[in-house]
């Protein structure tokens, strides 16, 4: 198995994770935050399908499916394509709100059939390609793939831990 493959497996197992993570879920119960300060699970499936939608459309050089779909309406959001969750405030989450379930399972399968079309086309030296200068050492394709990656599985790891604890009370 070649590094792209090695990839291409890993972002496959996402979707699944997202899927069980907000299966049967009632809007309140995507919005519910276990404590103070906590993500619900909306807004950490959200984010973590935004983040990857953000970083791939920038490498493909393409619009982000947030825009290019009419996905912001159905999280109660303008269409803005810097909002990623970066840095929200309390308030800024509160203020995501998608509007069942099958819409976080139906935004993140269309940002990772993309990824998964980018991914599948790569050639084996565009990994090693610089695609931020911005960092010491530069940022390649290869780690800002592995970059996006880790933060979707720990997302998904925490949205199904506070599926856990909103579905025990």
């Amino acid at each position: 198995m070649d590094a792209k493959e090695l990839l291409t497996e890993a972002y496959d197992r996402v979707p699944g994770l997202v899927a069980a993570a907000v299966d049967g879920l009632d809007p309140e119960q995507l919005r519910q935050a276990p404590g103070p300060g906590a993500n619900p699970v909306g807004w950490l499936v959200w984010h973590l399908t935004r983040i990857q939608d953000h970083h791939v459309a920038d490498l493909l050089g393409e619009e982000q499916v947030w825009i290019s779909g009419d996905w912001a309406g159905r999280f109660g959001l303008a269409p803005d394509p810097d909002d990623t969750g970066f840095g929200h405030t309390p308030e800024q989450i509160a203020a995501v709100r998608p509007r069942n379930a099958q819409v976080l399972v139906d935004y993140h399968r269309a940002v990772a059939e993309r990824t998964g079309a980018y991914l599948r086309g790569l050639g084996p030296a565009d990994l090693d390609r610089v695609v931020d200068e911005n960092w010491d050492p530069p940022v390649t394709l290869g780690v800002r793939l592995v970059s996006v990656l880790e933060d979707d599985l720990q997302h998904a790891g925490q949205a199904a831990y506070v599926r856990g604890l909103v579905v025990r009370d």
